[in-house]
């Protein structure tokens, strides 16, 4: 068991929820632990964001869920995540501060952030939260 960051396509209710991929795959439901922030800078590829981490960078809305391991490689495929193949997306792993119960808990968590080469020219999501600007860009 682990704990994952998500902050796009992996978030309830988007089009790669992580919820409805653990059970398209039979696996027990991953346990929402709560809202949680990174700092980075968050960019739109379209019809999905990237995140690059940088802790000088803005808030980036996400949120934390406690997973069985076997959802790992799920999530690898969702993002495109393959041993020794350099892709977009990269298995990373970022400590999050997530409160619960009213206390605030620093979480290791699982990420997949892109690499800072791979948003030149791509416009930056400034509100750092990416279903906020997918629902209300133009």
């Amino acid at each position: 068991m682990q704990n994952v960051f998500v902050y796009g396509t992996l978030r309830a209710g988007e089009v790669n929820d992580i919820n409805r991929a653990a059970g398209r795959h039979g696996l027990a439901a991953p346990q929402w632990i709560g809202a949680a922030h990174v700092h980075g800078r968050l960019f739109d590829f379209g019809t999905y964001p990237g995140l690059v981490i940088d802790e000088t960078g803005t808030l980036i809305r996400g949120d934390v869920y406690y997973i069985e391991d076997a959802l790992v490689p799920v999530l690898d495929e969702i993002e495109e995540v393959y041993p020794g193949v350099e892709g977009l997306f990269r298995s990373h792993r970022v400590h999050v501060e997530v409160e619960v119960e009213g206390r605030k808990n620093r979480l290791d968590c699982l990420i997949y952030p892109v690499a800072a080469a791979s948003v030149a020219g791509l416009p930056r999501i400034e509100g750092g939260d990416w279903v906020e600007h997918r629902t209300t860009r133009a």
